[in-house]
């Protein structure tokens, strides 16, 4: 079970929305390298990094600070980048670049036959980011909300070799109300991808709701404002979610 800090970008720092809403933004640090830094040398092994500029854009419009982040962590912490990345050029780009996995949230949606051409060529390497709204699928950086349930779209790329699928309940990220736990793991049910969690993961009670039977289905959560605003300890956390794994196959029990 792996809890990945967030970084959004929005014009070159790294805030927080409330419910997807640009206009209500909080500045929580003017360097994002810096904020990268710390989360690595607390003991994270994965970051979540957004572009919200460019999600609304339809192309890259922090790739600056993604360049600093990546360089600032050398390698020593996994990078997942979603936000604006619409073609297999611009996938290619950051897979080259040393992201470790590229979200593909709007093209899922408008071109899902691209998602499944980039799972095949990076394999491991593709998400898809689901960001729902009342239930329906929203795009365009949550501006637009189609048709879609989630787990409408989920299924379409079931055999399509996707490493993972980034659900968001938009009404809970960035206020602390907690993950919508039932929705996300009836999505995990539904398919054989795995599902991370975003929005809304609030206190260690929540860490703790991660490492119950039927969440660790789950790859695991993302939090953002909780961490920043210290509700959540990262090393108790991360001590919690450690003592939950399971041992290594072979491995001899204690005593």
């Amino acid at each position: 079970m792996i809890l990945f800090p967030a970084i959004d970008l929005k014009g070159g720092v790294c805030v927080r929305l409330r419910k997807g809403a640009m206009a209500d933004a909080t500045v929580y640090n003017a360097d994002p390298a810096a904020q990268a830094e710390a989360f690595r040398a607390i003991g994270f092994p994965w970051l979540h990094v957004v572009d919200l500029d460019g999600a609304f854009a339809g192309e890259s419009r922090n790739g600056a600070a993604v360049d600093a982040i990546l360089a600032r962590l050398g390698g020593e912490m996994k990078v997942q980048l979603g936000g604006g990345i619409r073609t297999e050029p611009q996938i290619a780009a950051w897979l080259d670049k040393g992201v470790a996995r590229v979200i593909l949230g709007t093209v899922a949606v408008r071109d899902p036959d691209l998602v499944r051409r980039a799972a095949r060529r990076f394999p491991g390497r593709i998400a898809v980011g689901i960001d729902a709204r009342g239930g329906r699928v929203a795009v365009e950086g949550w501006a637009e909300t189609s048709e879609l349930t989630a787990a409408d779209l989920a299924a379409r790329f079931e055999d399509a070799g996707v490493a993972a699928i980034v659900y968001t309940d938009i009404d809970r990220d960035g206020v602390l109300a907690g993950i919508n736990w039932a929705a996300t793991i009836a999505l995990a049910k539904s398919v054989s991808i795995p599902v991370i969690a975003s929005g809304g993961l609030a206190s260690m009670e929540d860490i703790r709701r991660m490492t119950e039977p039927d969440a660790r289905r789950l790859e695991g959560a993302i939090s953002g404002r909780a961490l920043y605003d210290g509700r959540i300890d990262p090393g108790e956390a991360l001590a919690i979610l450690r003592a939950a794994a399971p041992a290594p196959e072979g491995a001899r029990p204690a005593g």
